[in-house]
Parts: structure tokens; sequence; C-alpha cells
């Protein structure tokens, strides 16, 4: 059996003869034509050995090229027929020699005339052989001839190259010399007047030596050296004698020596450095300032027998220093807020100088040279740190000193007026045009928050001061005792301490009205607590009970909170009526309701007096009835009922005068009082417009029981010219009860009497059949006045009308043809004063 190796060599072989490539250029268009002719006539055979091969599943692996003999003959010998395989193996070995057999006699003339290239190829390379030859002993001839011109060139290169850096060093040399001594002569010339020394060119010269030398590497120059040693020193004394020009300038706020100090750190290429420096520098001296003025060993004062630094408890002075340590608390702040404000309008007039001033050669704006975009100007950073080292001050002293707690909340207007002179001071003196100032807007509520937590301590303080005061005077464990002016005087006064404490500062002020505010709540609280609201509390026919009296005083009391509370914020902003506004109408409310049932009650007892003018008769004819000057039953009545309410309760209630009020003082009994007496006028003028029939002598008796109406009403509850409409409309009605019908329509006291009165009126004019609304639907005359309260002027037009139509109707019914007068006047008069009424007028 044939060795692996030998098995598949010859495949491979056929396989690379069926397409013969040409590997020498020799010859190669007759080659070309040979191939393709042999190739066609490859082609034209019917198939080759390696085409079976490849449909022969043993002989098959042979034409792959991961071809494995070791794998091959173990599964030839597995298979149970190696024999078999054996002579295939054979009968594929001859194939394949007839085949390469074929193959050489087909492509015999090829195969001569490759041999031919071959020889040829060989020729021309043994004459490229000879040419390179010729060519390297030629290369190493030229190389022995340039060799030495090439070394004396890269050695004279090197001198030049030396000798030119070597010059350019001796250049820098002397001008560095030269610079110094430049430098030299200026600091010369100022030894005897120092302070005509020219520090921004010194400065300036310094930098370009240092600068040059740096660059060109200058050092290790003997004499450069010495000279860079006292640039050294003259460079200190540069730094040291600009630092005090700058510092000077910042602590005077001089401009000019600012710049100057900018200028001479910006020519010596420190500035940014230096602005660095001097920043941190300030706010250090700030933060400083504001830990020495809350130290506590400071503040509490040494003293034996106690704590580090004298400190009894939690920063608690010791026993007869606490008066000594408060005075010095505040000394102290006061020194800390004037340091505050040296050190942020200093660091601002740096920052000013920085944004106007440019260099002069340069014309760089030196502040662009210390602030890149995006960074807080210097001022805020100073003023961040100021405020956070303030706030953990304050906030530590709240938590860990009692002492420097109670001085700040107790004090808390005066160190809020501390902070705020600061920051007006500061925002006064930093307001220049074109320059941003010190502080901002939202810096400045920065500080005001540090101290936010004694304010609401403060506030807290406050309101427990007042609500203890009035729950001393207003227990609610006795509910039947009423406080005393003296005690009511007492919550005023403190109120308006509290008032005083804070009144220059508006905020303050409005954060303690709020607090007052709920003061004012728990006072009409507990004064509506102590009410009396039973019957007692009502009656109006025997004298006072022990009831009312003490509804009176709390009404006298809370109407004197009320005059006084609207007194004290007269001089204050608009807005703090309108804090305390909820407050104060809870007290008048409260005050109102404490009468307001006593009040209620007289009106209905007044109205039910006139109510009886129904009652009598004003149809009497003759002149005994007319010459009776006696006032009618239900006036006189009504009279007494007056009298004895102005006797008993009104001189309780009004102890310094009935019939007089001051304008813009009107109390609040005052106020009901009126509202009762325009009440009574307005009841008495509907009634007696409904009066029916009225003869000319109960016109007569009417008039009388007017004039004792007003004289009752004017003596006894309140000035009736005061009153306004309802006081015109009763003298209005007095004459036009006695005007002809055919005079009511162009009369000028139409225009002070309500149109559902001139139209009820006029009904007693009209004949039987000419019903009024309250005949028609058949109701009491009390029923129609509460119909009448409820509508506005057009209802009761429309229900006038229906009486109208119905009269209309009837008389046409009949055969009439003339009405009564009144009817067109009547509807005249309704629909023209129906139309000017406004629809919610109340008769």
């Amino acid at each position: 059996m044939a060795s692996p190796a030998a098995v598949s060599s010859p495949f491979h072989r056929l396989a690379s003869l069926k397409n013969p490539t040409i590997s020498s250029p020799v010859n190669a268009t007759s080659a070309t034509s040979t191939v393709t002719a042999t190739t066609t006539a490859t082609m034209a055979s019917s198939s080759s050995p390696l085409d079976v091969f490849a449909n022969d599943p043993i002989l098959s692996a042979f034409l792959s090229p991961s071809f494995s003999s070791t794998s091959f003959s173990s599964a030839a010998l597995s298979s149970g027929s190696p024999a078999s395989t054996a002579e295939r193996l054979h009968h594929a070995i001859r194939l394949l020699e007839n085949q390469l057999r074929s193959e050489v006699l087909s492509r015999h003339t090829d195969l001569l005339n490759q041999l031919s290239s071959l020889n040829h190829a060989e020729h021309a390379l043994s004459t490229v052989r000879s040419a390179v030859s010729s060519l390297q002993s030629s290369v190493r001839r030229v190389r022995s001839e340039l060799s030495d011109p090439y070394k004396s060139i890269k050695s004279k290169t090197i001198q030049l190259s030396n000798l030119h850096r070597t010059t350019e060093l001796l250049q820098h040399t002397i001008r560095g010399l030269r610079l110094s001594k430049k430098l030299r002569d200026l600091i010369a010339a100022a030894e005897a007047e120092p302070e005509k020394l020219d520090l921004t060119k010194a400065a300036q010269l310094h930098c370009e030596i240092v600068t040059m030398c740096k660059e060109y590497d200058l050092s290790g120059i003997d004499v450069i050296n010495e000279e860079l040693l006292w640039v050294k020193e003259v460079g200190e004394k540069l730094r040291n004698e600009a630092m005090k020009v700058l510092e000077g300038g910042m602590e005077g706020l001089n401009q000019a020596q600012v710049g100057t100090g900018l200028q001479v750190f910006y020519n010596l290429g420190e500035l940014k450095v230096t602005v660095e420096h001097l920043v941190n520098k300030y706010k250090n001296m700030g933060v400083k300032s504001v830990n020495v003025a809350l130290d506590m060993k400071v503040i509490s004062g040494g003293g034996a027998g106690f704590g580090p630094g004298g400190i009894r408890g939690s920063g608690t002075p010791q026993i007869g220093g606490g008066v000594k340590a408060r005075e010095g608390l505040w000394q102290r702040m006061g020194t800390c807020m004037d340091q505050l404000h040296s050190v942020v309008v200093a660091v601002w007039h740096l920052q000013r100088v920085l944004s106007k001033k440019r260099d002069p050669f340069t014309h760089v704006l030196l502040l662009d040279e210390v602030i890149q975009e995006g960074d807080p100007m210097l001022t805020d950073r100073v003023w961040e740190g100021l405020v956070k080292a303030f706030a953990n001050q304050m906030k530590s002293a709240f938590t860990a000193s009692s002492f420097v707690k109670e001085i700040f909340t107790s004090g808390y207007p005066k160190l809020l007026s501390m902070i705020e002179n600061l920051l007006e001071r500061i925002s006064r003196e930093t307001d220049v045009k074109g320059v941003a100032p010190a502080i901002s807007l939202e810096g400045k509520g920065q500080m005001i928050a540090a101290i936010e937590i004694f304010q609401t301590a403060f506030l807290t303080l406050c309101l427990t001061r007042l609500s203890d005061l009035v729950n001393s005077v207003f227990p609610m464990s006795s509910r039947g005792s009423v406080p005393s002016k003296e005690q009511i005087s007492r919550i005023l006064s403190r109120i308006q301490e509290e008032i005083e404490a804070v009144h220059m500062d508006g905020r303050l002020t409005l954060l303690v009205l709020r607090e007052i505010g709920k003061v004012l709540i728990l006072v009409a609280e507990r004064a509506e607590y102590q009410i009396s609201t039973g019957p007692e509390a009502r009656q109006i026919t025997g004298p006072a009970t022990s009831a009312q009296i003490k509804n009176f005083a709390l009404c006298q009391h809370l109407q004197e909170i009320y005059t006084r509370m609207s007194s004290m914020i007269t001089g204050l902003p608009p807005i703090a009526a309108e804090v305390l506004s909820p407050s104060l109408g809870t007290i008048y409310g409260v005050a109102c309701d404490s009468v307001t049932s006593l009040f209620q009650a007289m009106i209905d007892r007044l109205e039910s007096c006139i109510l009886q003018i129904h009652d009598q008769n004003f149809s009497v004819l003759g002149m005994d009835a007319a010459m009776d000057n006696n006032a009618s039953p239900y006036m006189e009545e009504l009279q007494k009922c007056i009298l004895h309410f102005r006797s008993e309760f009104l001189s309780r209630l009004l102890p310094s005068s009935a019939n007089t009020t001051t304008a813009g003082t009107e109390t609040i009994c005052t106020r009901l009082v009126r509202s009762m007496a325009s009440r009574v006028l307005i009841f008495f003028i509907r009634h007696a417009s409904l009066v029916r029939p009225l003869s000319e002598s109960g016109k007569l008796r009417m008039a009388r029981d007017m004039a004792e109406l007003e004289l009752a009403v004017g003596q006894n509850l309140f000035p009736v010219e005061q009153l306004g409409t309802p006081y015109r409309a009763l003298r209005a009605f007095r004459p036009l009860i006695f005007l002809e019908t055919s005079q009511l329509g162009a009369s000028p006291l139409l225009q002070d009497l309500p149109p559902s009165v001139i139209l009820h009126h006029l009904y007693s004019r009209g004949p039987d059949e000419l019903q009024s609304p309250l005949q028609r639907n058949k109701l009491t005359p009390l029923q129609y006045s509460l119909w009448l309260d409820s509508q506005g002027e057009d209802q009761i037009w429309k229900g006038i009308k229906a009486t109208l139509d119905d009269y209309a109707a009837n008389v046409r019914a009949r055969g009439d043809k003339e009405f009564s007068p009144v009817y067109p006047l009547m509807l005249q008069l309704g629909s023209a004063l129906s139309v000017k009424a406004p629809g919610s007028q109340k008769s």
C-alpha cells in the first residue's frame, strides 16, 4: 500500500495541471496561445479522473485540503474490508498514472517551450548579477570619496550652531545686565526719597529680567546669578511696598493707590495670586470679628469658681455680671457690624478698581486677569463666607447659650436693626453708577435669614406675653367675670409697646401685627365666651338685668379695643390695616353680637307699636278731630318704649352723649342706634302710606304723629338730621299727604320718597274698588310688611300693577268710560319711578 504522501501527491499535481500557468515572460505570446488551445481540448474531453474521485465516497477524501493520511488509514482498517479499500486505491493510482501520461503527451510542445523560457531567464539573471556587482563597487568608491567632506561639514555646522547660541546668550545676558542697571539706577534714585520710587516701572523691569532669565536659561552665568540675587531682594521690596500701597488704598478707599498697587502686581505677573490672597485675608478678618463678637468666654467674663471663661451653666454669666455682660455683648455686636462693613466696602473698592483699570500697554482689563467667565465676583465670595460664619455662630449661640438666646430673642428688634443698618450702609456707600453693588438682594436676604431663628423665638415670645395677659384678664374658669377698664388698658398698652418696639422696621412690624392679630382673635373668643344669650339678655320692658349690664361692659371693652387698635395702625403703611383687618373684624363682630339681640328685640317692639297705626281711625271728619292736639295712642306707647330704652339701656351704652357723634369715631352702639332710628322712620312711613281711608282731619292727626315721632327719635335715639335718606323721606311725606292729587305728579317731594310709599299712599285717594295689594291678597299689615322687606321696588310695582289691572277690568266690565284720577297718575308715577329705582332697592 502506498504511503499517504504518495497517494495525495498525484492528485494535487493533477489538479494543478488542469489550469497550467506561465512562469516565465519569455515567449509569453506563444505560450499563452498554446495553453488556450490545450485548455479547450481538455474541456472538450468527457470527464477527468478527478471528477470520478469527487463522486466516490472513499476517494473524495483525497481531494480535501485537510486530508489526513492517519485518519484515512484508521478509517480503512476499522471498516472491516481493508483489502477492498487497498484494491480501489491501486486502481485509482493506475488511473492517475494513465491520466498523467496522457497529459504529458498532449502537452509535450508546451513543456518544451517552458524549458526554453527557463534557459533564457537564467541567462538574463546572470547578466543582472554582474551589473549589480559593478554598481556596488561604484558605490564603495563614491562613499570613500565623500566621507571626509561630510565629516568636515558636520563639524563646521556644529561650530556654527554653537556660535549662534553663544551670540544669543551674550545678547540676552547683555540685555539682562542693561535692564538690571536700569533697575539699579531707578532704585538708587529713590533711596533719598523713597516715596518717589516708580513702583510700576520697577516692577516692569523686575518682571522682564526674571522672565528673560527663565525663558533663555541664563542661570549658571556668574554675573547673571549675582544680579538675580539682587533682583530677588528688590522684588521682595517691591512686593512689600506695593502691598502697603494697595492695602492703604483699600482702607482709605483711594482708587489711585489701589490702581497703583494692582498695576505693580500685574507687572510682576502676580496679580491673580495677590488678589486671591487679599480677598482671603479680608474674609478671614470678617469671620474672625464674628467669632470674637460671639465668644462666650469673653461675653460671660472671667471669675473664680466658674468654668472656663467664667461660664456658668449654658453660657450664663456669673452672678452680678448679667447687666455688664449684656451691654458688652451689644457693644461687641456693634463693633462686629463696623468691621464687617469695612471688610465688604474694602473688597468692593478693590473689585471696582479692577473692573475699571486696564494695563496701559496691553489694554487688558485687570478684572479679566483675576476672574474667569462664570466665576463669582470678589464681593460675592467674601459675603458668602461672612454670612456662613455669621449663621453658624448665631445657630451655635441659640442652641448652646441660654444667656445669648435670651438677649437676642428679647432684643431681636435691636439685632435686626443692626443687621439692616449694616446692609443699608453697605448699599448706600457702594451705590455707584456703572458699578455692581457690593451685596445683591439675595445676599441681603441671606444675612437676614441668618438671624431668622431669633426672629421666630421673638415672635413666639411676643405672642406668649400677650396671650398670657389675655388669659389672666379673661380666665376660662370664671365665665361670669367681666374685666375692668384698667385690665383692658393693660392689654392695649402692652400691644402698643410691642408695636413701638418694632415700628422702625416695616417687615418686622407686619410679622408682629400678625401675632397681635392672633391675640385679638383670642380676645374675641374669650369675650364671646362671656356673653350672655338667654332671655334675660333680650328683655326690654324692665330695668337692665345683670346679664345685660355684663354684655354692655363687654361691648364697651371690645369697642375700646377696636377704636384704639384702629388708631394705632393709622400711622402705619396700608398693608398693616390689611393684616389686622380680619381680627379687628372679628372683634367688631363679637362686640355687635353682645348687644344685637337687645337692639333687635327693641326694633321688634317699636315695629309692633307702629303696626297699631292700622287700628286707628284716620277717616273721622269734623273740626273736633282736626283740633285734637293729642298724639295717637300707638304713638304715645312708641314714645314710652323709646324713652324707657333710652333711660335703661342707651344711658349705659352711650354714657358720654346720646345726641352727638364725632365724625370718623362712630362707635358700635352708635351705629346700632342709628340703624334703629332709620328703621323706625322708614317703617313708620311705609305703614302710614298704607293707611286707608285718610280724611283731612286724619291727615292732620298723622302729621302730628310724625312730628311726635321725629321729636322722640331725635331726642332719645339719634339726631334725625344726621339720618340722611330716612329723615328726608319723613320730612317729604308730611306735606305730601296734603297735596291735591293733580299736584302730585309734578311735586319735587317725590324725589325724597321711595316709589312704593307714593303708590301705596295714592290708594287712600282712590275708590274702594281699587284694592291695594294688601287687600287684594288678604294679608295682614305685618305679613305685607315682611313681604315688602324681602322685595325690591320693581317687584312691588308688579304687585301694584296687578291691582290696577283688576280695577281697569272692573271698570270696563261695567261699561264705564272714565277712571278715577288716581289710576292714570299711579300708572304714570309707577312706570317712571320704577325705571329709576334700582331693582335691588328695598322699601
